[in-house]
């Protein structure tokens, strides 16, 4: 199964997610789609991707998530190394963390379902990108920092579906 994500042509930072037949509209990053995916530079990256696993908020949902991928609550002390020198970038840590790292447990609603793309996996390459993940979007679709953002619903219908041979394809626009 392959779900293949198509930036817009006018609007770089949304874009459609199709599984098959279904299309999604998503949100994706500020700096649209690139190919050299570089830390905190806006953009999401373009590449073929697994889809490791799933993390929610159990005080925001009443149960998990229904999906074939590995699923597990997201705690209060759970963050994302964003770092690129230290020794976990672009690894799940526990907070407090003494590099830079990122709260999975927010006071808006964007990671209370989010999906861990494999992308920079392990060892991670420095600087070339952390936290990029499938999570909810924004109520006015706005852009994020390089994540792929989906309406809940979506999202809930989407992992459904998924399995965890599935590849997330993001294409780059290619100008004829």
């Amino acid at each position: 199964m392959e779900l293949i994500v198509l930036p817009d042509r006018v609007d770089i930072a949304r874009g459609r997610l199709q599984d098959g037949s279904h299309l999604y509209d998503c949100a994706l990053g500020r700096n649209g789609v690139r190919a050299a995916k570089r830390e905190g530079d806006g953009s999401t990256p373009a590449g073929r991707f697994l889809l490791r696993h799933v993390m929610y908020r159990p005080d925001r949902l009443l149960a998990p998530p229904k999906t074939a991928l590995p699923v597990r609550p997201i705690r209060q002390t759970d963050g994302w190394c964003t770092s690129p020198e230290d020794d976990t970038y672009n690894q799940a840590i526990s907070l407090p963390h003494a590099a830079g790292a990122e709260s999975l447990w927010r006071e808006d609603t964007l990671y209370d379902v989010l999906v861990v793309v494999g992308h920079n996996e392990p060892p991670a390459a420095p600087g070339a990108g952390s936290a990029i993940f499938l999570h909810v979007a924004a109520p006015d679709f706005g852009a994020t920092a390089g994540c792929i953002a989906m309406k809940q619903s979506d999202l809930m219908e989407l992992l459904g579906a998924v399995k965890p041979e599935t590849w997330l394809d993001i294409r780059l626009i290619v100008e004829r």
